[in-house]
């Protein structure tokens, strides 16, 4: 579309001032908007709408909408026979929510393949928010009382919203994915948001789907758009995630 721009938003536009996402540009892919704020009602406005907050220092706050969306379905997620044989023999746990910003920390720290981080410490603030409030949650892998890898996003009714995740020991990170995958089998959420597609997530699985088709799922997934509190009440031992 030769009329495709970038629309730029103020703090004082309401929190669904957002185009329409089928008007975002091709190149960069995805980008929608800039400018506005985090608060709590935009971020949550966006998310709903198939839309999030990508920027670093320096940079004023841009909003995406990427064509097409990589996610998990139900299904979707690949566990190798290596991988189950290691899990079945791990002692690591599973937590939720109890190290929220220790976890947000680690995804924004350094990287061996890239420089900088786009979880600005205003970025930190407003999932910190979230998780207060009961949209953003941590999941925690946990080895001998040492957070060795984990995750964290947002929910919003049955959409789960991928933000960052990363691991301090091998294949940590996909434990939390393993946990999500056994949630989506059991019908808890219908699908995990991991915005955009990269060889490391398609090798675990991860399906590939037309943005109009996300956002319709979206429109299904989000409604009623409630805070997700159906976490268990103990830790989780890796190998109980394993269907033998």
């Amino acid at each position: 579309m030769s009329n495709q721009r970038v629309v730029w938003l103020t703090p004082d536009d309401p929190p669904t001032a957002f185009p329409p996402v089928d008007t975002a540009l091709r190149e960069p892919d995805g980008l929608l908007a800039a400018g506005g704020d985090l608060s709590p009602e935009r971020l949550l406005a966006a998310y709903r709408r198939g839309i999030f907050p990508w920027y670093d220092d320096g940079q004023p706050l841009l909003w995406w909408s990427p064509d097409p969306r990589c996610v998990f379905l139900k299904g979707d997620f690949h566990l190798s026979r290596r991988l189950r044989r290691q899990l079945r023999r791990s002692t690591a746990e599973i937590r939720f929510n109890t190290a929220f910003d220790e976890v947000i920390r680690a995804c924004a720290g350094p990287r061996r393949y890239q420089q900088g981080t786009w979880i600005t410490d205003d970025m930190i603030d407003a999932y910190r928010e979230l998780n207060v409030t009961g949209w953003a949650h941590s999941i925690e892998v946990w080895q001998d009382d040492l957070l060795i890898g984990g995750l964290y996003g947002l929910i919003i009714g049955k959409a789960v919203f991928g933000e960052s995740m990363f691991s301090k020991q091998a294949n940590a990170s996909k434990i939390a994915l393993l946990l999500l995958d056994r949630l989506l089998d059991a019908d808890e959420f219908g699908l995990v948001d991991c915005q955009v597609q990269s060889a490391h997530l398609v090798s675990m699985g991860a399906s590939v789907v037309p943005r109009g088709q996300f956002t319709d799922l979206l429109n299904t997934l989000c409604e009623p758009a409630e805070p997700f509190g159906n976490w268990p009440d103990s830790p989780i031992i890796v190998p109980e995630l394993l269907h033998e």
